[in-house]
């Protein structure tokens, strides 16, 4: 049969002409009810069997290690990836398909990863995550062996009813790895070997510049120009319009040293530094490619040393690193050594929190409320402050991961989410819109105050977490609020916390709940746990599998530091006890 032809061994294409039929239907289906093939006339089941033969020959798998495609997509060395980023690119061509021809993003990047690193994120139509559901079509598709690859192909498209004569559209960004050009190469294979589909490259890019670019495209032009021009070209105007909507700063220095990681933000900020100049702020780059990517840099770098990157000096300047692919931001300032401070995605959530705040108050607005999304990782002292601040039932606990946080967020009328390792933007629902604007054609201190939260929100690229983006929405804030980090950085005390790995046999034998914060597996561990916390002040600790590797992570904190690290020892020999821990057990320190 022709099914069995597609699902064999590849050889040559026979002459004559075959069919065969599936299925059609559903909310999501364009409706085709009839595949036509054989000869040279370009058919849907001629893009199956041209997807089949180019892996084979182009982007084989052959032994390498299986993969799952989680919250960060596929990561991992980057000579092990090629035929991953050729099936990414059928994958999304699929995704098109099913969504009528709407344009699907590919990401080629590995973030915060040293250089040697590489990955895949598809990214959807209006700027979010790939689905959940569909995380299981991309690890299936990744993993088929070189002879499955046609079965697997069928596979999704007999289970989504996938017409394969609908044009597709894919949209291919890539971050500055020397391995992201070949890589990008290989989707736009994976995407090309499925005709019909388009393919665009926007070439070197921020991750939140293809994540922007979908939205725009999607909206018709609504959200802005999808183009890189038109991301600067925004940045810039909502920036100047909004601190000019204020009054001149006395205390607030304009100025802000960026630690570019070596990546691809640096490129992305060249270009505008002296119109940025010009409008008042000026950006020191650093760390703008000639060394490696994310080595001694970077906001991950930061967030885990807790000391200034390399080739920055913040003792008299506040500072700001991006990570590899621009969607992370973690502001610093203060000397090296004792006098570092870090200000990092918790209290960039605070600070657009207060701002927002405030110029409600200044208006005397009501009637929307502002909401913060955290994961377990955020830090007590913040937590404590902005349920103070907000009301208890408008701060969120969402499990580890943008894309958890970012659907908790969506119930809120403004929904700030930001993970501590500086990732997290805001979104602004419809009413909030809707309220704002009825509320800007007020005369006197409401209309302002309206018109500066819409300024404000011009301001926030909400597709996803944008480093630059937040980057200039805090210096925006900063100058509003007439502050400098010093009192940004003394809205709240941090609690003396730690985050341990326990290497253990098998990460599977735990499993947690509510926002991965109680472990009910093992049995028992959970109520040793708490009675361990209950003896300390402020006292909390929690321990989930990591998504990765066979380690369980730890994170403890308590009021006193010498508290702290005793409570935490504690949590860490249970776990290495109870879950038969490998290796030197970790000391806390």
């Amino acid at each position: 049969s022709w099914l069995e032809f597609l699902c064999a061994p590849w050889q040559a294409v026979p002459d004559g002409t075959c069919h065969f039929r599936i299925a059609m239907g559903g909310a999501e289906s364009c409706t085709s009810r009839m595949y036509r093939g054989g000869g040279a006339g370009g058919s849907s089941e001629d893009a199956v069997l041209n997807a089949k033969a180019l892996g084979l020959v182009a982007y084989p798998k052959k032994d390498k290690k299986d993969m799952g495609y989680g919250t960060a997509g596929f990561r991992a060395a980057a000579d092990g990836l090629d035929h991953i980023l050729f099936r990414m690119g059928i994958l999304a061509a699929l995704r098109s398909k099913v969504l009528c021809g709407k344009a699907v993003g590919v990401m080629v990047t590995a973030s915060h990863n040293p250089e040697r690193d590489n990955g895949v994120k598809l990214v959807e139509p209006m700027g979010e995550m790939l689905p959940i559901e569909w995380e299981a079509h991309a690890t299936m598709l990744a993993n088929a062996p070189d002879n499955a690859l046609a079965t697997a192909i069928l596979q999704i498209v007999s289970a989504l009813q996938i017409d394969l004569d609908v044009a597709g559209e894919v949209w291919i960004g890539r971050d500055t790895r020397a391995s992201s050009a070949r890589l990008a190469l290989a989707v736009c294979d994976g995407a090309g070997a499925m005709q019909p589909t388009n393919i665009r490259s926007l070439g070197l890019t921020t991750t939140p510049q293809l994540h922007y670019a979908l939205r725009c495209n999607a909206t018709a032009g609504a959200y802005g120009k999808p183009s890189l021009l038109g991301y600067a070209n925004k940045m810039f105007d909502s920036y100047c319009a909004l601190v000019k909507s204020g009054p001149a700063p006395k205390n607030y220095k304009a100025k802000v040293v960026v630690d570019c990681a070596n990546g691809i933000g640096a490129i992305a900020l060249s270009t505008e530094v002296q119109r940025f100049k010009d409008a008042g702020l000026e950006m020191e780059l650093r760390n703008q490619g000639e060394g490696p990517l994310n080595d001694g840099c970077g906001a991950d770098f930061v967030k885990l040393k807790q000391c200034q990157p390399q080739g920055v000096d913040t003792t008299s300047v506040k500072g700001v690193s991006l990570d590899g692919d621009a969607d992370r931001s973690m502001y610093f300032f203060g000397g090296a050594g004792a006098g570092f401070r870090m200000l990092d995605g918790d209290r960039q959530a605070l600070l657009f929190a207060h701002f927002m705040a405030i110029v409600m108050k200044t208006g005397g607005l009501e009637g929307i409320q502002v909401g913060i999304v955290q994961t377990a990782y955020a830090n007590g002292g913040s937590t404590v402050y902005a349920q103070k601040m907000l009301g208890k039932e408008y701060v969120l606990c969402a499990m580890t991961g943008v894309k958890h946080c970012h659907h908790a967020a969506l119930a809120l009328d403004v929904g700030i989410y930001f993970e501590a390792n500086g990732h997290g933007t805001i979104l602004f629902s419809d009413t909030f819109v809707k309220w704002a604007r009825n509320n800007s054609k007020k005369p006197g201190a409401a209309g302002k105050a309206a018109e500066q939260l819409l300024l404000f929100r011009e301001l926030i690229n909400e597709a996803v977490g944008d480093a630059i983006s937040n980057m200039l929405a805090v210096e925006a804030c900063l100058q509003l609020l007439d502050w400098s980090c010093t009192e940004w950085f003394a809205m709240y005390e941090d609690l003396p916390n730690r985050q341990i790995k326990v290497v253990v046999a098998d990460r599977s034998a735990f499993e947690t709940t509510n926002a991965e914060r109680t472990c009910v597996k093992p049995e028992g561990l959970q109520a040793e746990i708490d009675k361990l916390v209950s003896a300390v002040p402020s006292g909390r600790a929690f321990v989930r599998p990591s998504g990765t590797e066979d380690v369980v992570r730890v994170y403890v904190e308590a009021a006193r530091l010498e508290a702290m690290l005793k409570l935490g020892q504690s949590v860490v020999d249970l776990v290495y006890e109870r879950a038969g821990g490998v290796g030197a057990k970790p000391v806390v320190a």
